[in-house]
C-alpha cells in the first residue's frame, strides 16, 4: 500500500553547500529529510538521479545543487548545461511519475540586467553568460516536466557556509590595506538561511494543503528587501567586522570605488541584479527583511558571536 503524501520523504540534493547546508536545517522539522551531497548524488548522472527518487518516492524533491562557477562555466558550457539545464528537467519528469513536488532555484543571472527598475517574474530574460544561460534553460525544462513545482529565483547569496562575496572581502581584508570594488552593479545580499527559512514555510503550508490544485505553484523572485553595490556592501562588511573587534588591514576608507569595465572577468554580469519580490509576498503572506539583517545575521555566525 502506498504510503500517504505526508509520510514521503523529502529528498534534498547539494546539501553541503551553502544553501544546501541551510535547508538542511529548515527542512528538517517537516519530517524525514534524505539529504544528498554531489558524492552521493550527482547531477551530472540522469540515470542516477532517476533511480534514486524511483527508491525513496519523495513527496518533495528540494534541488539546491548547482554549477555555481560562474566564470569557469565560460569554459565548462557542456558541465553547466548538464548540471544546470538538463537535470532539472530530469528531476521534474521522475517527479511527474511519482506525484511529487520539485522546489528548484535559480538567478538574476537570466536577465541581462538593462532594466531601471527591480525585476518581476514577467519580464523576459536575457542571460548575459553560460552560466545564466544554463539556468534559464533549467527553469525551462522543470516547467515543461510536467511536474508540479515552484522555481525560486534568488540573487548574491550569502552564507557561513561555502565561498561567497562577504568571505573574500573578509580575507582579502586581512591582507591589503586598499582593495578595488565594483560600484555599478546593483542588488539584494541574501542570505542562505532566509531562501531556506521561507522555502520551509512555503513547504509546510504544501504539506497541510488538502487540495493541491489551489496551492500557488510558479516562479517567484526570493531575495532579501532593498538594494546595494558591492562597493557599498563591502564597506557595510567591514563596519561588521570592526564592531566585531576583528582585526584587519582594510577599512572602508581603503575601499576604492570602480566601474565593472574595469574590473575585466570572464563572465559578463548585469548591472541591475535587484528583483521584485512582491508576487512571493502576496501568495505565501510573508514579509522579507532588509538585506543588511541576514548579512549581519550570518557574519555573526562566521565570527562566532
Amino acid at each position: 500500500m502506498a504510503r500517504p503524501m505526508t509520510e514521503r520523504p523529502i529528498l534534498l540534493t547539494g546539501s553541503n553547500g551553502q544553501l544546501g547546508f541551510a535547508l538542511r536545517r529548515a527542512l528538517a522539522p517537516l519530517g524525514t529529510l534524505l539529504a544528498f551531497d554531489r558524492q552521493s548524488l550527482d547531477l551530472a548522472d540522469p540515470n542516477a538521479l532517476r533511480r534514486r527518487i524511483a527508491e525513496c518516492r519523495p513527496a518533495i524533491i528540494v534541488n539546491a545543487a548547482a554549477y555555481t562557477a560562474v566564470d569557469q562555466a565560460e569554459a565548462e558550457a557542456d558541465s553547466a548545461q548538464t548540471v544546470n539545464a538538463i537535470a532539472p528537467g530530469v528531476l521534474g519528469e521522475a517527479a511527474a511519475a511519482i506525484g511529487a513536488l520539485v522546489a528548484h532555484y535559480s538567478t538574476d543571472y537570466v536577465f541581462d540586467g538593462a532594466a531601471k527598475r527591480a525585476y518581476r517574474e514577467e519580464d523576459a530574460p536575457n542571460p548575459l553568460n553560460v552560466y545564466g544561460r544554463s539556468k534559464l534553460a533549467g527553469e525551462r525544462a522543470l516547467q515543461a516536466s510536467g511536474a508540479q513545482c515552484l522555481i525560486f529565483r534568488t540573487s548574491w547569496v550569502i552564507g557561513a557556509r561555502g565561498d561567497n562575496f562577504a568571505k573574500t572581502i573578509l580575507r582579502l581584508a586581512a591582507e591589503r590595506e586598499r582593495l578595488n570594488v565594483v560600484d555599478d552593479q546593483y542588488g539584494a545580499p541574501t542570505s542562505a538561511d532566509l531562501i531556506a527559512e521561507t522555502t520551509a514555510r512555503i513547504l509546510r503550508r504544501y504539506r497541510q494543503t488538502q487540495n493541491a490544485e489551489n496551492f500557488p505553484f510558479g516562479l517567484y523572485h526570493l531575495t532579501a528587501t532593498g538594494a546595494t553595490s558591492w562597493c557599498a556592501y563591502a564597506a557595510f562588511i567591514l563596519a561588521e567586522a570592526q564592531k566585531a573587534g576583528r582585526a584587519l588591514k582594510l577599512t572602508a576608507a581603503g575601499l576604492n570605488p570602480v566601474p565593472a569595465r574595469d574590473y575585466p572577468l570572464s563572465a559578463a554580469r548585469p548591472a541591475n541584479s535587484r528583483l521584485d519580490c512582491a508576487r512571493l509576498q502576496r501568495a505565501f503572506d510573508l514579509r522579507l527583511p532588509p538585506w543588511q539583517q541576514g548579512v549581519t545575521q550570518t557574519l555573526h555566525q562566521l565570527f562566532g558571536l
